[in-house]
Order: structure tokens, then C-alpha cells, then sequence
């Protein structure tokens, strides 16, 4: 019975689809505590989310326009940011998360395995999806999903286009972001990320049944992260250390909703 079980498990395509993210972490995890680096941290996770979603659509053995939709979307948003978080590491020198724990293996092994947690639950609905033979038509759920991850594409490609533009700029050494999409709201790469992988789901959702409903964690998760934990508040604390005494700083945080216009 007990091997029954665990045959039955491992056949299951998100178990192997979670061995298979934190197998990769770990493995690179001990690479970079090797060479003492963090610098392709970022783009071992956005290559993670590319292999994951593919590879579980491979497991599945066909093929439906949802599904490589949905999986396209992942995978022009995994190359984009993560060619871009890693160019900015590659410029800057290093990453600041890592400043205190670079040099400490266990430290470090929680920040690679926070980050295989991140891409599973960040892409459970599209494992879903991907794993699923369940092919119904497509609906206005499809379409408003898409349609939203666009929006939320858009969004944080602009965003990081014009904060990286405004850092070019010499004049504005030391200086804080005020134009643009931020000056809408503090955080408009952000409101892009939650906005993109809430629009996810609904395409995902289309084919799930019972507990896979369940899956509207991932999107909420991803808010989560953004609003309560590794996103805003860090970016918060440091904003606070560097502008607090500000007047122009105090003014902007003032008038300008943090993630949704008119309300937060």
C-alpha cells in the first residue's frame, strides 16, 4: 500500500514539478556558495519559471492554444525581467539583499529556497493548466485574463524603462523617481506584477475542478509578497533611510497612492 502511494505521488506532475524548482535551487545554491555570488540568482529564477511551465506542457503530451498562450505569456515575462534584473546586478556589482548573507551557506540556501517556493506557487495555476487534457473552448475568462496580463506587461515594462532612464541620468544621482507612470503611484512595476499573474489565473481557471480552485492562492500570494513582505516594505525602509528629511520626498509619498490610484 505504502508503495502504491508513493508511486501515485510521484506520478503526480506538480510533485515532480516541485522536485524538479527546488532540485534546481539547490544545486544552484551550492554553486554560488562556491563562488561567493549572487549575481545570477535572478535569472536562475526566471529561467526556472521557463523550464517549469514547458516542461510540465511535455509531461502532458499535447498541445491547445490555451495552453501555449498561457505559457507563452510566462515565458516573454521570465525573459524580459530577468535579462533586466541580471544587466542591473552585472552593473551595480551586486545585489543589496545580499550584503549580509553573501557569506553565511545557510542564509543563503533560505534565499535559493524561498525562491523555488516563489516559482511553484507562482505558476501552480499554469502547472495546472499544462498538466490538464481538459480542453474547453475559449471564453471571455480567456480573454479578460490575457487581456489584463497585457496591461500588467505594459506596465512594468514602462516602469522599469523610465526608472532606468532616470538613474542614467547623471543629474539625478541620489535622486528619487518622480515622472512618468511614478508619478501615478509609487510602485507601478509592482501594481504591473500583481495585475499580470492575476490575469493568469482566469485562463488556468477555466479548465480546474474542485480543490484546484484553490489555486487563487498563487495570485494572491504574489500580492502578498509585493505589498507585505520582500516588495514594498523593503523598498519602504530603504526609501526612508535615504529621503526621510526630504521635504520633496515627504510631499511625493504624500500625494501619490502607493500601488492603486485613488485609494492605496
Amino acid at each position: 500500500m505504502g508503495s502504491y502511494l508513493s508511486s501515485e505521488m510521484f506520478n503526480s506532475p506538480y510533485v515532480r514539478a516541485a522536485i524538479l524548482d527546488m532540485g534546481i535551487q539547490w544545486v544552484l545554491c551550492g554553486v554560488s556558495v562556491v563562488l561567493k555570488t549572487e549575481k545570477f540568482f535572478d535569472l536562475a529564477g526566471s529561467s526556472t519559471f521557463i523550464y517549469l511551465i514547458w516542461q510540465v506542457l511535455s509531461w502532458s503530451r499535447q498541445f491547445n492554444n490555451r495552453q501555449l498562450i498561457q505559457s507563452s505569456c510566462i515565458t516573454a515575462w521570465a525573459v524580459r525581467l530577468g535579462l533586466f534584473l541580471f544587466a542591473r546586478v552585472l552593473r551595480e556589482g551586486g545585489d543589496s539583499r545580499f550584503n549580509k548573507v553573501r557569506d553565511t551557506p545557510s542564509m543563503m540556501l533560505l534565499f535559493w529556497t524561498l525562491q523555488g517556493v516563489w516559482v511553484f506557487m507562482t505558476t501552480l495555476p499554469t502547472l495546472m493548466l499544462n498538466s490538464s487534457k481538459n480542453n474547453p473552448p475559449l471564453t471571455w475568462k480567456d480573454y479578460l485574463g490575457w487581456s489584463m496580463w497585457t496591461a500588467g506587461f505594459c506596465i512594468q515594462v514602462i516602469a522599469d524603462y523610465q526608472k532606468s532612464v532616470f538613474r542614467s541620468n547623471p543629474a539625478n544621482h541620489k535622486k528619487f523617481i518622480t515622472t512618468g507612470l511614478w508619478s501615478i503611484v509609487r510602485y507601478p512595476n509592482y501594481l504591473g506584477e500583481i495585475l499580470m499573474w492575476s490575469g493568469l489565473y482566469l485562463p488556468a481557471s477555466s479548465i480546474m475542478k474542485g480543490w484546484q480552485y484553490l489555486s487563487i492562492v498563487s495570485p494572491l500570494f504574489v500580492a502578498f509578497l509585493l505589498t507585505k513582505t520582500s516588495g514594498i516594505p523593503l523598498q519602504e525602509a530603504q526609501a526612508k533611510r535615504r529621503w526621510s528629511k526630504d521635504p520633496d520626498f515627504q510631499a511625493y509619498q504624500a500625494k501619490t497612492p502607493k500601488l492603486i490610484p485613488g485609494i492605496w
